[in-house]
């Protein structure tokens, strides 16, 4: 089976396009240039690619979003294996509604590249805390929510004791019927009963109350919830939305949260690429 490939679009970095523009005279085909970034290993099992792209399509033109999604298009056709692109959110700016979908990652995609994350910087903290808590988004996101988390979790399950939900509370809908069969398999398997909070509204929206969270927190909410963490221990954010808005509040935590997103992984792969080749 061919081996899964990320492309990562992201903004170029300054200097490498002349005048920060694709093309240098109006005849030429607006061509991206992807490069490999990391080979297949046994710990991501998937291969990572990176195309930057630059500010302008040609002169001070902006790009269009039916001429940048061609170009990017060509760019993932070309690369190895089962092919899928992630956006820095700068380039998806670019984007109309109409080609906003299309250049969403698969959610396979998401949950193959956190899944990596887990591994390398919250199998430790999960191990020694046994503590889970997730942050579920909008109510008719929950049923595929909870599906991923328990497929991200499995692996670590035997040593996990605490396991939290916090989810939005709907008139009329029984949160534990509509995921009755996800959280009877942590108890068949593992013995675990897993907590189901719901969160308070608030004049910005849906927030978690005063519940302390700890251990490793799955957020798969595009604004932030607004969890309180306990003081004086390791705690792993993984945001899978890669929102900056959490990523800073997490950074003037002390260094007592390790912040982790996909956004970050990839610009730190992109970053180490481009010190390697100086």
């Amino acid at each position: 089976m061919d081996a899964q490939s990320i492309l990562y679009f992201h903004p170029a970095p300054e200097g490498m396009y002349k005048n920060d523009a694709l093309k240098r005279h109006w005849w030429q085909k607006a061509a991206l240039q992807g490069r490999t970034l990391t080979g297949e290993s046994s710990e991501e099992a998937f291969l990572l690619a990176e195309c930057p792209i630059p500010s302008f399509y040609y002169q001070k033109k902006p790009w269009t979003p039916e001429v940048l999604s061609e170009a990017m298009d060509e760019v993932l056709q070309k690369a190895p294996g089962m092919a899928d692109a992630f956006l820095h959110p700068e380039i998806m700016t670019h984007m109309s509604e109409k080609y906003r979908e299309r250049w969403e990652p698969r959610r396979e995609t998401v949950e193959h590249l956190v899944s990596v994350l887990l591994a390398r910087y919250a199998a430790v903290c999960l191990y020694e805390q046994g503590e889970a808590v997730v942050l579920l988004d909008e109510s008719e996101e929950t049923a595929w929510q909870m599906e991923m988390t328990a497929r991200l979790l499995w692996p670590y399950l035997s040593r996990i004791n605490r396991l939290s939900f916090f989810y939005e509370e709907v008139e009329g809908v029984d949160i534990w019927e509509e995921t009755a069969d996800c959280l009877d398999a942590y108890g068949y398997e593992y013995g675990l009963a897993p907590r189901m909070i719901p969160y308070r509204d608030g004049e910005e929206g849906c927030r978690c109350g005063t519940e302390k969270c700890g251990g490793v927190i799955l957020d798969y909410c595009p604004s932030t919830r607004h969890p309180r963490m306990r003081h004086g221990e390791r705690i792993v954010y993984m945001d899978l939305c890669s929102d900056r808005t959490k990523a800073l509040a997490c950074g003037r935590k002390g260094g007592e949260i390790l912040y982790v997103s996909p956004l970050k992984y990839l610009d730190t792969a992109v970053k180490s690429g481009y010190d390697r080749k100086m």
